[in-house]
């Protein structure tokens, strides 16, 4: 009788190591993923920001913008056009391509924003920069770390954001200030609650693409869709505060 003993003691403590271990694994991957989606993110912002600064330091964003023609609205649209793009398109592109498409948007990204330097005062930018980063890594730390379901927050967001563009066409037409003011406020609070919306939605994906071939490119769309909440909340904050030359 000392020396009986019934498998099923040895069985749970070996299953619960194994699932310790699985969630360990997990978190280790997550921590990775989303490493690499905020790197994609982060290198992208730096090179808009470089080619924007360059183009207008060349005098050519001046000549393209002020100066009329064809072009300008090339380099308008073209980000536009880009973003979905990839959107629509990243199941049929490779992870390669899929980088390479991206690293060319921020590119242009970068063109079209070269006329800011135009308009605001570098320290200006540079403040409204700074203030929209530590907001983005609050928002976007929040959305990773929350229990809470973000899901029908992000809808009423995704909802705000088609009726901001309305109101956005609507007013090249009406070119009333006020009406700007009240869009650039309004679109600083829907993308910064998309920072923290689309933050859980990245993190959610992950269960679904873990160990798959998908991760690459799943990785590059999340950090096309935290860069583009980056740069509109930049881009409102700075119409919203940002002082003229």
């Amino acid at each position: 009788m000392a020396n009986w003993s019934d498998p099923r003691l040895g069985a749970v403590p070996h299953a619960a190591a194994t699932v310790g271990t699985r969630d360990v694994a997990f978190d280790a991957g997550l921590r990775s993923y989303m490493l690499s989606v905020y790197n994609y993110m982060a290198s992208g912002v730096l090179l808009t920001g470089i080619v924007a600064i360059a183009f207008a330091m060349s005098g050519m964003a001046a000549q393209i913008f002020y100066g009329g023609g064809i072009l300008r609205w090339v380099i308008i649209f073209a980000p536009l056009l880009m973003v979905f793009a990839l959107s629509f398109g990243a199941n049929r592109m490779s992870t390669g391509t899929a980088q390479a498409f991206y690293w060319a948007f921020a590119v242009v990204m970068g063109l079209s924003m070269s006329v800011i330097p135009l308009i605001y005062s570098g320290t200006s930018i540079a403040a409204t920069f700074f203030a929209t980063a530590a907001a983005f890594v609050s928002l976007s730390l929040w959305g990773y770390t929350t229990k809470k379901d973000l899901s029908a927050f992000g809808t009423f967001l995704i909802m705000g954001v088609v009726g901001l563009l309305v109101a956005m066409i609507a007013n090249i037409f009406i070119r009333s200030d006020t009406m700007s003011m009240v869009i650039s406020f309004i679109g600083v609070l829907l993308f910064a609650g998309l920072t923290a919306y689309d933050t859980q939605k990245i993190k959610e994906i992950y269960a679904h693409v873990a160990g798959t071939d998908m991760m690459g490119k799943t990785a590059i769309l999340g950090a096309l869709t935290l860069y583009l909440d980056f740069i509109n909340m930049f881009t409102f904050l700075l119409q919203l505060v940002g002082n003229r030359d």
